[in-house]
């Protein structure tokens, strides 16, 4: 057995790596840099599976970014995250690969989605706007999953995982997400000695959030176990509204100043709670609670934001 992890220093691949290390698959894992393996290229991904034939494929690579990243550069979401999935899918049917492992993103559903969302509520409603460059990106790649194991019999699997955070988040006000956003606002914040911080929009939106390590068990547990077309949603099952969260951060934090909320600032989605039935129902469901990741997520961060 061979493992590839594509993009295993990023937030999602990072984790599968931890959890793949602490089984006992460390010597199996083959990795690669972005440095060392652009997976834009086609024809440097080709090689590369022709030369290491890896059986087992992680695709955890993409672009990712918030509201602000996805509302500034659509085009970039959507080509990078194309080519990315299109020469990882290709290249790992044409070498062998055992199965695959591809992973979408909650946002692909419709923005008024009935709540919980469903795996069968994908491509029934619009999307929303702010990503929807990316969503049709994802959108892209499960359907090149199921195509592929149609024509190909490849054992190909996709999942949509909710909102993630954990350590290694992206915590660049300018392209990271609310959770992290909101962790570097208040740490700042407090280290200034403010008395107030400012949140994007109402504080209304509700959102679902799942610790990144739980994401990764997941993802292991589904490579070992799940083999067919239909996309199965992670996450945590509960949602909470942003005033809710920014609260969780505030207290992790330890910032005793006052909250305002920016409401010329985009909410996106009003709800976004996925339906995890099938996963409980594959005997798998997450257990590190929002409070208890948060605090954790803060402290790696201030071990490690140099």
């Amino acid at each position: 057995m061979k493992i590839f992890v594509a993009g295993y220093r990023g937030l999602v691949g990072s984790a599968i790596v931890r959890r793949l290390q602490s089984a006992g698959f460390g010597s199996q894992l083959v990795l690669r840099t972005r440095a060392e393996l652009d997976l834009t290229d086609a024809r440097a991904v080709r090689d590369f599976f022709d030369a290491e034939r890896p059986t087992h494929v992680y695709l955890a690579a993409a672009r990712v970014g918030g509201i602000l990243a996805n509302s500034t550069f659509p085009a970039d979401f959507i080509r990078d995250n194309l080519l990315i999935q299109t020469s990882v899918i290709d290249a790992a049917h044409r070498s062998g690969a055992e199965k695959l492992l591809f992973l979408g993103s909650s946002c692909i559903y419709p923005r008024l989605a009935p709540q919980p969302i469903r795996e069968d509520a994908l491509l029934t409603g619009p999307l929303e706007p702010t990503n929807s460059a990316y969503a049709i990106a994802k959108i892209a790649g499960l359907e090149m999953v199921r195509a592929y194991r149609t024509q190909h019999g490849m054992k190909a699997i996709s999942a949509m995982p909710t909102n993630l955070y954990g350590p290694g988040d992206n915590f660049d006000l300018a392209s990271s997400h609310v959770l992290p956003a909101l962790i570097r606002k208040f740490v700042d914040a407090k280290e200034r000695g403010d008395d107030q911080v400012l949140v994007w929009g109402t504080g209304t939106p509700r959102r679902e959030f799942l610790h990144v390590d739980d994401l990764a068990d997941a993802c292991v547990y589904l490579m070992d176990r799940y083999d067919d077309a239909l996309p199965l949603n992670i996450g945590w099952g509960q949602d909470v509204s942003i005033r809710e969260l920014a609260e969780t951060v505030r207290d992790a934090v330890g910032f005793r100043g006052e909250l305002a909320f920016d409401s010329s600032k985009p909410d996106g989605t009003p709800r976004k709670l996925l339906d995890v039935s099938k996963m409980t129902e594959l005997g798998w469901h997450a257990s590190i609670a929002l409070q208890d990741g948060v605090r954790a997520t803060v402290a790696w961060y201030l071990a490690h934001r140099e």
